[in-house]
């Protein structure tokens, strides 16, 4: 593979060419490029389970969490690439009613294969296993690290917060579904 391909293509390699045309042009963002989307919507829902709720002050010391449950939440997501690395970062704009306003930043990280890291605050960052499924992308958890001094240590976030899944699927058109879910094996699920 070489460095004009995008960075998702790069990630799934063979993959990339099961992807629906409308989750390619979103994930077509090349490394050490000035590369920029944006995409606007509606959450359908947000919703934390009594126990998730507990955790969102952990949560948002780390901007891991959006905080607040809803239902129709317009959301706007930039998806950037950087002219000086590899990693695509993201910006998701979550507007909620009473003027609330709700970013999510990160970052991804390719590590290798299939593989990627996504950070948010102080190193804090979930390994992910990216796959092309029926058209879709999905996003599967495999485990929270913290990095610290350019070393990726484990930490049992999950214990916490469950395993993630997140995926992106064409719905016709231009349009595209999005699930992104927690789901804990004690306290059920968070989307």
């Amino acid at each position: 593979m070489n460095g004009s391909e995008p960075v998702f293509q790069q990630i799934l390699g063979a993959e990339w060419d099961k992807l629906g045309a409308v989750i390619q042009r979103h994930y077509f963002l090349r490394p050490y490029s000035n590369d920029a989307v944006c995409i606007s919507g509606t959450m359908n829902e947000i919703y934390h389970s009594r126990f998730a709720k507990l955790l969102i002050p952990f949560g948002l010391l780390f901007g891991a969490v959006v905080p607040y449950n809803a239902k129709d939440v317009p959301v706007d997501v930039g998806y950037t690439a950087s002219p000086s690395n590899k990693n695509i970062y993201w910006d998701r704009a979550f507007r909620f009613t009473a003027g609330k306003l709700f970013h999510f930043r990160s970052h991804m990280e390719h590590q290798s294969g299939n593989d990627v890291i996504e950070f948010v605050r102080f190193g804090v960052g979930m390994r992910l296993k990216v796959s092309a499924e029926g058209g879709a992308i999905v996003f599967r958890d495999h485990g929270y690290i913290w990095r610290i001094f350019n070393v990726d240590l484990p930490i049992p976030v999950g214990l916490l917060f469950g395993k993630a899944y997140v995926e992106e699927r064409p719905a016709g058109g231009d349009t595209v579904r999005m699930k992104m879910e927690l789901k804990h094996p004690l306290f059920g699920r968070k989307r």
